[in-house]
């Protein structure tokens, strides 16, 4: 896997698709990656105590790696990394 975490990648599909942001973590053996603000999903969250409410929250799932494109930071475009 060649996205390592810290780098500016861009969506290509899915409801994000265009959209570009940080990895903020890479998930090898998986071959994913979890992107800054993008591919967020709701989530339920039950109260744990008597006087705590239930609340929903936003939370960023991962993607494979093959649905992210690297970005050049010299050029600012999508590229494909090489050895």
């Amino acid at each position: 896997m060649k996205i390592k975490k810290g780098d500016n990648v861009r969506i290509l599909t899915g409801k994000d698709r265009g959209k570009t942001g940080k990895v903020v973590k890479a998930i090898p053996k998986a071959e994913k990656v979890i992107v800054e603000g993008l591919n967020l999903v709701r989530k339920h969250v039950r109260a744990r105590r008597r006087n705590q409410k239930g609340q929903i929250t936003e939370v960023a799932m991962p993607i494979h790696v093959s649905n992210v494109s690297l970005i050049d930071e010299r050029a600012g475009k999508p590229t494909r990394k090489r050895i």
